[in-house]
């Protein structure tokens, strides 16, 4: 069993006959509403729900990192851009396809963008390409919203969180004007 939402492992790994690949996405609203109560009742005060909920999409590393930066967003946003290597180079080179897959994730999946770009976001884990039918059984828990444009979910790509797409949108910012 490999357990990763990296889309570069998805296809290493599935690309031999024995697997049967499962994607799993984020928690649902409620289990990640179940989470957050815990950590309420553990460490005193927490942002609102609604807002952790808004910056992470339901992914609990991304609620982790936020608890670890102290609820503090720039860190978190600054972390994923540099581990991600949103370097000034790599922005300049893809800033109008980035800034057009800030809006809109399946922007990505047209014909006009580079099989290379969607290389580069898939193995700096910005992005999760080809999402799966929505049909339930073929994912573990509960699959992602056919769209989520507040979260960042598109019907064929989605930022790995709203912090990555932040996170984007910031270096454009900083580095395509």
């Amino acid at each position: 069993m490999v357990a990763t939402s990296e889309g570069i492992t998805r296809r290493r790994v599935g690309r031999h006959s024995w697997t049967w690949l499962r994607p799993m996405w984020n928690m649902p609203r409620e289990g990640f509403g179940e989470l957050y109560e815990q950590l309420r009742k553990a460490l005193g005060s927490l942002p609102d729900l609604e807002e952790v909920w808004k910056l992470t999409g339901g992914n609990p590393d991304a609620l982790s990192r936020l608890h670890q930066a102290l609820w503090d967003v720039d860190t978190v946003v600054e972390d994923i851009a540099r581990a991600r290597g949103l370097t000034r180079d790599f922005v300049k080179e893809w800033a109008p396809y980035l800034r057009d897959a800030v809006e809109d994730p399946d922007s990505l999946s047209g014909e006009d963008v580079p099989g290379r770009l969607r290389e580069e976001l898939e193995s700096r884990n910005l992005v999760v390409y080809d999402l799966y039918s929505r049909e339930p059984q073929l994912w573990v828990d509960e699959p992602p919203p056919e769209r989520d444009p507040e979260l960042g979910i598109g019907r064929y790509v989605a930022w790995q969180t709203p912090l990555h797409r932040e996170a984007v949108r910031r270096a454009l910012q900083a580095y395509a004007g």
